[in-house]
Parts: structure tokens; sequence; C-alpha cells
């Protein structure tokens, strides 16, 4: 194996689910313990910071001589469960691909991220590399919010697999609850009974007609539209019930310029249609998790970088796109870190056959420490 395979097979084989995707996770911290204890023998200065029990970042740096500007390498350690796997914790490569539990999302680009950053150390440059491993991407991303709060950067690349393009877009989400009102009855009174179901039924075709309406008026370049899916729903008691209760879970996915505000009064726009001359009609609406959408320009000076240097490693100007997913982006952007997305190739996200290109690591790893060179002057 080359150094950035064998260092990812490592971190592959420590099981690091996170405990609030997958109860029985064991979190981060057996994971962060690791790649603490790497990077202090590489030199780098290094803080194991804890978060919660389990739970911990991973702050090292490759401190420069002084005068230049820092660049933040950042990669999450949690990954998703392993429901359907057959040895998820025991790397193999094959054919040029690492699979396993969370060799694409993202301990590949964890890898990555160690060796540019123990390279760049070696490079004397004047400005800092930050290194930041950080726990719970998967779930609330307490890691990088910790990390925004604390950790200040002239630039970041947050390292999620992009298939080595450069990514300077990215959805955000609303996670929503509609809890409908009903009243218990014997299934034979219908004249007591409220059925919080079957009122819940008129909010779900209201959904799906606003994610029509979304999805068929795109305006973003690289993201086109947002959209609104239900989620989970639960209700009732016993098949001779009526349930006095539904809760309702969606998830609404925003594009930039759509906020939080404004996801909750469509919600509510469709929970008042549905109630409309049905005195019998309650709900309430709860819009318990947000995450912003994130973009940056296509000017910036890291995005440029980022984009000259992969050209000179791949031979070829790699794409410039949005990306389906959220990431921790995001959250650096808030803080004020001009920040873009680029990681290695691979596939299987979240799915029983996860892998990841070696191939691109090795050039992920080239490209971070380009890009490096440049920033930290």
């Amino acid at each position: 194996m080359t150094a950035v395979a064998e260092l990812a097979a490592q971190l592959v084989a420590i099981e690091s689910i996170n405990p609030d995707v997958v109860v029985g996770g064991s979190g981060e911290l057996a994971l962060a313990r690791f790649v603490a204890g790497w990077c202090e023998r590489a030199g780098l200065e290094t803080t194991l910071d804890d978060l919660a029990p389990g739970r911990a970042n991973v702050i090292a740096v490759a401190r420069g001589s002084g005068g230049g500007r820092s660049l933040m390498l950042n990669a999450h350690m949690d990954t998703v469960g392993v429901a359907g796997m057959t040895d998820p914790f025991e790397p193999r490569l094959e054919n040029g691909r690492l699979y396993g539990r969370g060799a694409q999302d993202m301990k590949g680009s964890l890898a990555a991220c160690m060796l540019a950053t123990v390279e760049a150390a070696r490079r004397g440059l004047r400005g800092d590399v930050i290194f930041t491993a950080v726990a719970d991407e998967e779930f609330a991303s307490v890691g990088t919010e910790a990390v925004a709060a604390s950790v200040r950067a002239d630039a970041a690349i947050v390292t999620e697999p992009t298939e080595m393009r450069v990514a300077i877009a990215h959805r955000g989400f609303v996670h929503l609850e509609v809890e409908v009102h009903g009243r218990a009855a014997h299934g034979s009174r219908p004249d007591l009974g409220i059925d919080a179901i079957a009122k819940t039924g008129r909010i779900l075709v209201g959904i799906e007609e606003l994610d029509t309406q979304l999805r068929g008026d795109p305006t973003h370049p690289y993201l086109g539209s947002g959209s609104i899916h239900a989620s989970l729903i639960e209700g009732g008691q016993e098949f001779s019930s009526y349930p006095a209760r539904c809760l309702l879970q969606a998830e609404r996915r925003t594009i930039p310029g759509e906020t939080r505000e404004l996801v909750e009064r469509e919600l509510r726009e469709i929970v008042t249609r549905a109630g409309d001359g049905d005195p019998d009609f309650s709900a309430d609406v709860r819009a318990p998790i947000s995450r912003d959408p994130f973009e940056v320009a296509e000017d910036a000076q890291i995005v440029d970088a980022v984009r000259r240097h992969a050209t000179a490693v791949l031979g070829a100007t790699p794409e410039t796109v949005g990306v389906s997913f959220w990431a921790d982006s995001a959250l650096l952007a808030a803080a004020g870190i001009p920040t873009v997305v680029f990681g290695p190739t691979g596939a299987g996200l979240h799915t029983e056959a996860e892998w990841v290109d070696v191939e691109s690591l090795e050039q992920c790893v080239e490209i971070y420490v380009a890009v490096a060179a440049e920033i930290c002057v």
C-alpha cells in the first residue's frame, strides 16, 4: 500500500459510528486518540479536545515561521452505521479502491489531510497549516461548531469527497415537525373521535405540492432548486381506537437565499390550508434543527488556488460544481473563513459497499500541499 492508503486503512479499522445517528455507536474518541497520537509523533502541535463523553476533536498545526497566512484542512471522523455490511471495519484494497465503512466518507480524506499537514511542516512555510479532525458532522456538527468558534484561518478546504471537482456551493436543510392533535375514542364511536392521522394526510398533500413547485423553478446556477419531503410519521395506538396524535417529520433542503424563517412560513401556510374550514383541526409546527446553505465566489483566492493546482496535478481543469449534500463548509464560511470543498473520488456513500479511489487520495495530498505552499506565505 502507499502511505495514504495504509493510513486510511488504519483509520477505517477504528469504529467511529456517530451515536446520535445509530444507537450504540462508539463516537469518535478512539479514532481521535489515534489521530492525535499520529500527529504528535509526526511533530505537529496537537490538541485533543473532548466535547462530550466519547466525542472529541483533534486540532494539529504545522506551525509556520511567522508572518504568513493560514490554511485549514477540515475532515470529519464520525461515520454512519454499518447495517447490511460484511466486515465493515476490515479494510480491503482491490483494484485501486479501498473498501470499508468511512473509506469515502471520509477517512480517506482524513488520511490525506494528515499527510498533507506533515508535508507542509517539512516545507518550512511562513504561515500555519491547521488540520481539524472533527466530530459529529453526520448529525449536528458540534465538532466544526467548536472549531469555528475558536480557530481562525485565512482560508479553508473542507475535504469531503467531491469526485475531484471544485465545489463552491451546497444546499442547507431545515428539519421540520408537525404535530397534529385529534381525540382518542373507541373505533365504534366516530361521534367522539377525531382522527389525527387522517387530518395529517392533508398536510402530506401540501408538502408534495410544494416540492413540485420548488423543483419546477430552479434558480441557482449550481444547485438548481430546494426541495421538501416527508421523512417520518407516527401516530395512533391500536386498530380499534381513533388516534389522538400524529407526528409528521419532514426535511426541507434549501439553496442560498432560502432561510429558516421562509421554510417555517411555507409549512405554516400548508398547515393553515389543511385546516381551513375544519373546526376540529389543530396542529403545532416546529423547526428544531437547521443548517444554512453554502456558496463561495468563483473567483475567491482559495477557489482559484485549488482549481489551478488541481489542474496541474490532474492534467485537466476540474469541473466547478455545487454538491447536493450539506457539509461543515457552511459553518466555516459563516465564521468568516473563505472556504471551498474539494476531495477524492469514490462511491457507496452511506451504503453497504463504500470505497475510495486511492490514486485520487494521493492526488489530494499533492494538491493540498501545493495550495498550502501558495496560501501560507
